[in-house]
């Protein structure tokens, strides 16, 4: 019965809702989700599973505009590599990747001039396990361990803010080869910060 209709299974991932979406006859369609805030804009990926089907999986960003910036959190998953038949590995771990932009008008953003800061998983846990007054701190280099190790480090910090109950999100980008440093800070709001903490359980 009902043979050939499509299987929906919605379901909540990391930071953000994920409509994933079953077609075993039919990989025609290509699905748009919007979180809860209506603010953020999904990407779909098309891929193949093990049956020989497709799935069609689709993950919403958390995006927090203010004054001065805005900031979009982006759930990025693992990707695995194949070394026998059947057999996989983590070939790179998911992170969240947080993207800050700074504000150039009325409720614009200069996406050109984006900052992104990607937290792993371990870094993730010690975000969401702030307590109130609590603060926490991370340092980058995106070029560790290579020849151009030191050029740019970036800072993302975590502070309370004072009444609110919500936290203060600061990336410091500082590039001695351009003699640049670059800082972008977006208010959280105790209600947003809510959001991330039961998005990211």
């Amino acid at each position: 019965m009902m043979k050939n209709f499509s299987r929906f299974i919605l379901y909540r991932r990391t930071l953000g809702y994920n409509l994933s979406v079953e077609k075993a006859n039919n990989n025609k369609h290509g699905l748009w989700f919007h979180n809860l805030t209506s603010r953020a804009v999904s990407t779909a990926r098309k891929d193949l599973a093990t049956d020989g089907s497709y799935s069609v999986r689709t993950s919403a960003d958390y995006s927090i505009f203010k004054g001065k910036a805005a900031l979009v959190l982006e759930p990025l998953l693992p990707k695995f590599k194949e070394i026998t038949s059947g057999l996989f590995r983590v070939d790179k771990r998911g992170s969240v990747m947080l993207k800050f932009m700074p504000a150039i008008g009325q409720r614009k953003y200069d996406w050109e001039k984006r900052q992104v800061f990607a937290l792993s998983a371990t870094e993730l846990g010690s975000l969401m396990s702030l307590g109130p007054g609590d603060s926490c701190e991370f340092f980058h280099d995106p070029s560790k361990n290579t020849s151009l190790e030191g050029q740019v480090r970036k800072t993302l910090s975590v502070a309370p803010m004072s009444d609110d109950g919500g936290y203060f999100f600061s990336l410091s980008v500082a590039q001695s080869n351009l003699k640049t440093n670059e800082r972008l800070s977006v208010p959280v709001s105790k209600a947003e910060f809510a959001v991330m903490r039961t998005s990211f359980a």
